[in-house]
């Protein structure tokens, strides 16, 4: 019997790699399809194709494939490039993201330090209210993919909607916030919102295995992907201390109007964003994240930590300015948290 063929879009990132090593142990045939190279030796081909050059983008998917998995869909054009090959393909899948989900007055996480932070029951399921579809902001834009691919397609879809995603080979890796803290010996951390912020984590193993599960469905689908928990900042930063076999004092910080000034990690949410999930998950936060610390403190040894993380960087929040942590701490009714 022939392998099954896998052809992922974006494949050389920190998903498509955990999603490729997945189904190479499963037996499939993976191309990633990529401008750049991927990182790491593996068992699958690269096919080397910028997807903005079309015919060329075409001409790489052209031998088609049991499974087009595209992991950098950023607006309704890759949808209309996906669309174009899905007669040679047997299954469409495609990452979304938790943000197209919207609150009761239309509100997302693009719109949260202007008009608000928008308000979601606890937790969101898939069948919860989005966004409506259009090139605005980021969350709309991935609204509009998913209507033109689950319009537009005649093959099977999954539509997966990670939140807060962690791994090894990510561009933007959060855990990053708290490593380098402790890497550079900081001692105490202050938390904003007192370390309780919860926004809902999702390994890129959790990824991988969410795929293999719908590969098993004749239906088309849209699923949330989630660790087996939600936690908080305080666990989180628990979780990441653990794994490093380092301790610092956590101090949370009474809470403020979004976004705090003060103790704002990549997590910090003034209400909580927890996702539910269709698909069964196993692998808790603390259980998962020591991969991605693992990668971050090998990939940022003899390197700027700018140069491994270009997408953390570009924020333009001021992430390891100590000065304005030791500010935090001194600000009076700071409170320890003890986890």
């Amino acid at each position: 019997m022939a392998m099954p063929i896998a052809s992922i879009i974006g494949g050389t990132g920190q998903i498509g790699l955990a999603v490729a090593e997945r189904l190479a142990r499963d037996g499939w045939e993976v191309r990633l399809v990529s401008r750049a190279p991927p990182p790491i030796a593996g068992p699958w081909q690269h096919v080397a194709v910028d997807r903005e050059d079309r015919d060329a983008f075409r001409k790489a998917l052209a031998g088609g494939a049991d499974l087009l998995l595209d992991c950098v869909a950023f607006d309704e054009r890759h949808a209309d490039q996906l669309l174009d090959v899905q007669d040679s393909v047997g299954h469409l899948g495609v990452i979304s993201s938790a943000s197209v989900y919207c609150d009761a007055q239309g509100r997302t996480l693009d719109e949260a330090g202007q008009c608000g932070f928008p308000v979601f029951p606890v937790p969101i399921h898939e069948d919860h209210r989005t966004v409506e579809p259009g090139p605005q902001t980021y969350s709309t834009r991935k609204a509009a993919i998913e209507r033109r691919i689950l319009d537009g397609a005649r093959a099977k879809v999954t539509i997966l909607r990670p939140c807060a995603i962690h791994g090894p080979y990510s561009k933007h890796a959060r855990e990053w916030w708290f490593v380098k803290r402790l890497l550079d010996g900081r001692t105490r951390i202050p938390l904003a919102y007192g370390g309780r912020s919860r926004f809902q984590t999702t390994s890129t193993q959790a990824i991988a295995e969410a795929l293999r599960f719908s590969l098993s469905s004749d239906q088309s689908q849209v699923l949330n992907v989630v660790d087996a928990d939600a936690p908080t900042v305080a666990e989180i930063a628990r979780a990441i201390m653990d794994s490093m076999g380092r301790h610092a004092d956590l101090l949370g910080l009474p809470d403020a109007p979004y976004p705090p000034a003060l103790g704002a990690t990549p997590w910090s949410v003034e209400k909580p964003i927890v996702c539910a999930s269709s698909v069964p998950s196993t692998t808790t936060y603390a259980e998962g994240v020591g991969r991605a610390v693992r990668w971050l403190i090998a990939a940022t040894q003899h390197r700027d930590w700018r140069e491994v993380l270009p997408q953390l960087a570009a924020y333009p929040a001021r992430h390891f300015d100590y000065a304005v942590d030791d500010q935090a701490l001194a600000t009076a009714g700071a409170k320890h948290i003890s986890i």
